[in-house]
């Protein structure tokens, strides 16, 4: 319930003139040569009658005060318009993404892990996502479902395509799935550990075809560098590490985004990759409008009726029981 009118309770602070009027004017005085004959007075009806009108008259004044200040209710209506982005989330599984180097998880762990903290910070956008390793495919297409998309990235495993970093068909796929697209911005989020060595299509040309169809490509490195440490499933002693060497190809990563108005980030850590994603979710931001609509149901019946009925009590019991004789 709101009061449209609040100011009229301001009138409230008459109540105490209410009072003194309603005293003043019931106030019974008559002549007697002796008082001996009341000491014995007992409380009437009539009496307490008496006492109770000034109340009875001040709850009528706050009632039609309250009548006056126009309670309601109200039911709100709002009309959204959204211009959202449309995301595809492209991420590299090949089995450089098993390193350790993110301690004490490996690389796509984490990457999934805060893919879908930036899953779940977005609104009225649009995600899919890509996967890639020496080929690539759509895990899933764009959806609003973000309980769908969050469960399919969670299925993610390195080891489901063939090994192999194809970071140019890996964009390819991702530009096919927002070529039709007509949102407010489509982007690509890129996901890798290495330089691209597999598919029949190079990254710089895939950029340029991202490019032609207004797509942005915000490429993460993602992993320290130089020689990390790699699990490995020995038959005789169990799980055991080797060190590797795997480098980023940056420049190919920086010249991707360059082509396409996005950005390059280096993800050596988690944190900084949460902080990558941070840094995305600003730069894309949906675009919504909206549009509200209120009604009112008025409800100054419920304390005008009351008020009213009072009042009428007010006037019987004057004309009746405390009728007063000049």
């Amino acid at each position: 319930m709101e009061f449209r009118h609040p100011a009229f309770f301001l009138l409230l602070l008459l109540v105490p003139l209410v009072f003194i009027f309603s005293k003043k004017r019931e106030k019974l005085e008559l002549a007697f040569s002796s008082l001996d004959l009341l000491k014995q007075r007992t409380v009437t009806v009539r009496m307490v009658f008496f006492q109770l009108l000034p109340i009875l008259r001040g709850l009528v004044f706050v009632l039609l005060v309250t009548a006056l200040a126009r309670p309601s209710t109200v039911a709100t209506d709002r009309e959204y318009q959204t211009r959202g982005v449309d995301i595809i989330i492209a991420l590299d599984i090949s089995g450089s993404m098993l390193a350790e180097d993110f301690q004490p998880e490996n690389r796509v762990y984490v990457a999934k892990q805060e893919a879908v903290k930036f899953i779940k910070g977005r609104e009225n956008d649009r995600i899919g996502l890509v996967v890639f390793s020496k080929k690539a495919f759509t895990q899933c297409p764009l959806t609003l479902d973000y309980r769908i998309l969050i469960e399919l990235l969670n299925e993610i495993r390195v080891g489901m395509i063939a090994d192999g970093t194809a970071i140019g068909m890996g964009i390819s796929t991702a530009v096919n799935r927002l070529r039709d697209s007509d949102a407010k911005s489509k982007v690509v989020i890129l996901l890798t550990d290495g330089e691209n060595n597999a598919g029949n299509i190079d990254p710089i040309t895939a950029a340029e075809l991202a490019k032609s169809f207004g797509i942005k490509v915000y490429t993460i490195g993602v992993g320290k560098g130089g020689m990390v440490p790699f699990p490995v499933d020995d038959p005789l002693f169990g799980k055991r590490y080797v060190q590797a060497n795997v480098e980023v190809d940056e420049t190919t990563l920086k010249r991707i985004a360059d082509i396409t108005g996005g950005l390059f980030f280096r993800a050596r850590d988690p944190a900084a990759l949460s902080e990558i994603y941070d840094k995305i979710n600003q730069l894309e931001k949906s675009e919504v409008k909206v549009k509200e609509y209120r009604s009112y149901n008025e409800l100054f019946a419920l304390f005008l009726v009351p008020a009213l009925l009072l009042l009428l009590l007010d006037i019987l019991l004057r004309r009746t029981v405390l009728l007063k004789v000049p």
